[in-house]
């Protein structure tokens, strides 16, 4: 299934939770088709497998459709409780800086208030001239879990989606003692969605192109099979240290292709106009 999170073009009915159909053809709005159903992804999640449940039912009904035209989409899951990054975690991308393979996971964070949906402006702040973009596979927590080993890592996963772990570069590396929370979450700084597309709906999440596009380029183009460590081994590791909980945001790396790293480097620019 294709999970999303939306809200009518006019406004009304507030946030949404809806299950996409195939080809496009338009949208199952989950609270319309059953009114126990919460309005926002978190929630549904928390609700586990009967959430799912009722959204396999919708889908199957075909009843209470929206098109797509009537609604702007939302990034899948707002409001997490955290969102978990992963620097350095492509072999790709560790070769194009001359950088060593890391031995474990190199774990950092964004805040939540860096989520915004997938087709939403970036805002490229005044504090920052080097704003470079980081196409990532991310994954959302669906069920709470701590000391999760890695045979059963993926039961946790409710699925995955795209991010771009945008990056001002001056913060990251020149400011603030190199430290990089800064850098990684001024608003807008993390476009996710579309769609949670379920685990089950995916054949290998570990062969999936990656790829991003600036002003319809392609900077950046590789594949999930390049990750040194893979989802099971991030939620094992991240979760020695913190409880995950439903809605719970990994971002897991980015492969090569930056901004920062051509020659010369190249950044974000304001949209004109």
């Amino acid at each position: 299934m294709r999970l999303i999170q939306f809200c009518h073009r006019g406004g009304e009915g507030g946030v949404r939770v809806g299950v996409e159909q195939a080809g496009g053809q338009g949208v199952i709005d989950l609270k319309a088709f059953d009114p126990s159903m919460p309005s926002t992804m978190r929630e549904f999640l928390e609700m586990g497998e009967k959430g799912m449940d009722c959204a396999k039912r919708a889908l199957s009904s075909g009843q209470h459709v929206v098109a797509q035209t009537d609604i702007r989409l939302l990034s899948p899951v707002t409001g997490p409780e955290k969102v978990v990054c992963v620097g350095m975690n492509y072999k790709d991308h560790c070769l194009e800086q001359n950088a060593p393979i890391p031995e474990e996971p190199i774990i950092f964070s964004k805040f939540p208030s860096t989520i915004t949906g997938p087709y939403d402006d970036i805002i490229v702040p005044a504090e920052s001239q080097e704003v470079d973009w980081e196409v990532e596979l991310a994954f959302v927590i669906g069920r709470k879990g701590k000391h999760i080993k890695e045979e059963e890592a993926l039961s946790y996963v409710a699925g995955f989606t795209v991010a771009n772990d945008v990056s001002a570069r001056d913060w990251q590396m020149k400011r603030n003692g190199k430290q990089w929370l800064l850098g990684k979450t001024f608003d807008t700084f993390c476009p996710l969605g579309p769609a949670l597309v379920t685990t089950s709906a995916l054949k290998d999440v570990h062969n999936l192109g990656v790829r991003c596009l600036v002003n319809g380029a392609a900077v950046q183009d590789s594949n999930t099979n390049q990750m040194i460590f893979r989802t099971e081994k991030l939620i094992a590791w991240v979760s020695q240290f913190v409880t995950l909980c439903p809605g719970d945001v990994f971002l897991t790396g980015t492969p090569p292709g930056v901004g920062v790293f051509r020659n010369p480097p190249v950044y974000l620019k304001i949209k004109s106009g």
